[in-house]
């Protein structure tokens, strides 16, 4: 089993105010040693623990500010007197005035509050109305019962159900509370799943939901719906995953990006700030060959010293860059004896390794020669200050099933003005070199991909009416949880390029062939991270699923406009899965809306993926020139080719096999249009 995740959000069980569950299978089994499980919230709190919460009890004390300190979702679940039900403690289960008010202010502050009660409240001796009034929320004092919608024909066990468009109800198949009392709500309070318009009292609230300040509150009106005995029945997992991911959203939102070993990061030496004005204005001065003019080259010479003066200041702190460090000065006074010419920088880029100090929080400091970030033709220099993310989760897949020593993610720290943009990775290939570079690492700057992510699809999910579902939208609130999530994506994605049928080169870059054959190529790979991420989640590492909603939504809305149309093959690549998503039914745009159904994508993916594996494989037993025009076919029968395209069927008059630069030339710069849909969303994004 690999390492788990660090944990995001806290869940505090609290037993201290006799309460009629616990957590503990142990304590369970005191209380009622014939039927433990009845008494038990153990499986409830598991499913929280292998995901991003941490589970603790509060056995001891008041909820006061000491003890809610520890927590950012605080469960009571069913306070009870010791007269009516065996309990986790002989205390009252009522809570005093002062913990009434910390709880509140606990709640006003971001927490979340999950009051679970159970039918004829009066009786169980809690004061749980007046915890719950300024939330709009109300338990009322009876039994529901529902003689159409029940099971076993049992009146008081009946079906709830969702209320329209409620978070609650995603993946839900059915609920089924068992003997429940029901709540009544005022504002801000609603009803989140009620009984049917046949039970007695109809329409009543089986869950409630409430938002109080930046904070959240439920309450649920049946405590063996999440009980080990029924948790595993029809949707009740889904349900409490559902609930307390909805009660943790602002805490998710309000987590920070810090190494996992939990220190923070190093503030920015003084001599960077030195270093990357220097860099600055020696790139102003570069021409578009990273060469510079005559009248330049007095100012250049100094700021090279003054480079030169400031590196050896910076080493003392990367003393594991010790070989970079000795290699850089040669090759900037190569440059400055070669008249600052077109610089080559393949010494200190050969002694360049940070693949080799994947150590979680190691900062690299970068100097090179490069092309200028987003597919500019410029080479200029940059400085870059990065720190490695290497947590042991992430170090112990690569060590195992997705072996690459030259994976390096990384977070830009700091930047000089060529990276004031959107651009996210580190490559040799994008340095200023003589010769052909030594492929050793590969940096993908997860931050960025992160926060491109996260912006992108926030504002699509907006503008489109997405439903973001509990998990989903705590997933998409956390910065650092994107980020972890890019990292493993992109380990999974990079090793992907090798595998199956005719493996292309990862980085294209010598393969001279249309840009939609590149399209094709990365979404190949990211279908394959799909599976290969939903095949972790299912064998126990619940993560993998943040990344096979990463591929979708990042490929959905981001992808096909983001960037100019210019041969763009990402795009192309999101535009395709989008298109074959839809056309399936796994993605519905209807009534101004967009929904996504998550549970017909999986089946949206592996379609897609098999097309294209049967296209790759075909591609081995013909020429190149057939395999780009079979691929062309296949993308177009989901995205319409350009109108005056001459590479679609019908308008292609190809005679010769060995010419294919120039068929190449007849290749439309935007050879796939965006469709309706998205030139839509950008305009409604712009």
């Amino acid at each position: 089993m690999n390492p788990e995740p660090r944990k995001f959000a806290r869940v505090l069980f609290d037993e201290f105010h006799s309460e009629s569950w616990s957590i503990s299978a142990e304590r369970a089994r005191e209380m009622q040693p014939e039927n433990p499980a009845n008494s038990s919230y153990q499986r409830a709190a598991e499913m929280l623990a292998v995901r991003d919460f941490s589970v603790s009890r509060n056995i001891a004390q008041p909820l006061e500010g000491a003890a809610l300190a520890a927590a950012d979702v605080l469960v009571l679940a069913h306070p009870c007197d010791p007269r009516w039900e065996r309990t986790t403690a002989h205390s009252s289960p009522a809570l005093s005035s002062r913990e009434i008010a910390d709880v509140l202010a606990f709640v006003w502050a971001g927490g979340g509050l999950l009051v679970i009660t159970e039918y004829e409240h009066d009786k169980y001796g809690d004061n749980l109305n007046e915890l719950l009034a300024p939330c709009g929320l109300r338990v009322e004092n009876g039994t529901a019962f529902d003689r159409g919608a029940c099971v076993h024909d049992n009146a008081e066990w009946l079906l709830g159900e969702a209320g329209e468009g409620t978070p609650l109800a995603h993946g839900v198949e059915s609920a089924c509370f068992f003997r429940a009392g029901w709540c009544a709500v005022d504002a801000p309070g609603e009803i989140a799943w009620r009984t049917s318009a046949g039970a007695c009292p109809p329409g009543a609230g089986l869950i409630a939901v409430s938002r109080l300040g930046a904070g959240r509150v439920a309450v649920v009106m049946d405590s063996v719906l999440f009980g080990d005995e029924r948790i595993g029945e029809g949707g009740h997992a889904q349900l409490w995953l559902n609930v307390v991911h909805w009660l943790a959203a602002p805490a998710f939102h309000a987590s920070e990006s810090v190494p996992a070993d939990g220190r923070g990061v190093s503030p920015l030496p003084a001599q960077w700030r030195d270093l990357k004005s220097a860099i600055n204005r020696l790139r102003a001065r570069q021409s578009a060959n990273g060469s510079v003019t005559a009248e330049h080259r007095m100012e250049c010479a100094l700021l090279v010293d003054a480079v030169l003066a400031q590196l050896a200041e910076l080493r003392p702190q990367f003393p594991h860059q010790a070989e970079y460090f000795d290699a850089l000065p040669g090759d900037f006074r190569a440059w400055l004896a070669g008249g600052f010419g077109r610089p080559d920088f393949g010494a200190s880029l050969a002694a360049f390794h940070p693949e080799r100090e994947r150590c979680d929080g190691r900062e690299h400091l970068v100097v090179f020669p490069m092309y200028t970030p987003n597919a500019s033709g410029d080479t200029r220099f940059e400085a870059l200050l990065m720190r490695t993310p290497w947590p042991v989760w992430l170090a112990a897949l690569e060590r195992g099933a997705y072996r690459n020593a030259k994976f390096a993610p990384g977070h830009l720290l700091d930047f000089t003005a060529g990276y004031a943009s959107e651009c996210a990775v580190l490559f040799p290939e994008t340095v200023a070199l003589a010769a052909r570079p030594s492929n050793h690492f590969a940096t993908i700057f997860c931050d960025r991909e992160a926060a491109r992510l996260q912006r992108c699809v926030q504002r699509a999910a907006e503008v489109t009416g997405l439903t973001l579902f509990p998990e989903l939208e705590c997933w998409l609130g956390a910065r650092p949880l994107i980020e972890e999530t890019m990292a493993l994506w992109d380990l999974i994605h990079d090793a992907s390029h090798s595998l199956g049928e005719l493996p292309f080169d990862p980085f294209m870059i010598r393969q001279r062939a249309p840009f939609w054959m590149y399209g094709l190529e990365e979404l190949r790979v990211d279908l394959r991270s799909y599976e290969e991420a939903a095949r972790l989640a299912a064998e126990g590492f619940p993560f993998g699923r943040y990344v096979t909603w990463a591929i979708v939504l990042d490929r959905v809305f981001r992808f096909p406009i983001t960037g100019p149309r210019v041969r763009n093959y990402d795009a192309l690549g999101g535009q395709l899965l989008f298109a074959y998503l839809h056309q399936h039914d796994a993605v519905v745009w209807r009534d101004n809306r967009l929904a996504i159904r998550w549970d017909a994508v999986p089946a949206g993916i592996r379609g897609l993926r098999e097309e294209i594996t049967a296209l790759y494989k075909f591609g081995a037993d013909c020429s190149r020139l057939t395999f780009w025009i079979t691929a062309h076919d296949l993308i177009a029968r989901y995205v319409p080719p350009h109108v005056g395209s001459k590479w679609k069927a019908g308008a292609r008059q190809f005679d010769d096999e060995g010419e294919v630069k120039k068929w190449l030339s007849l290749v439309q710069d935007d050879e796939f249009p965006l469709g309706t849909f998205h030139v839509n969303l950008q305009r409604r994004m712009q």
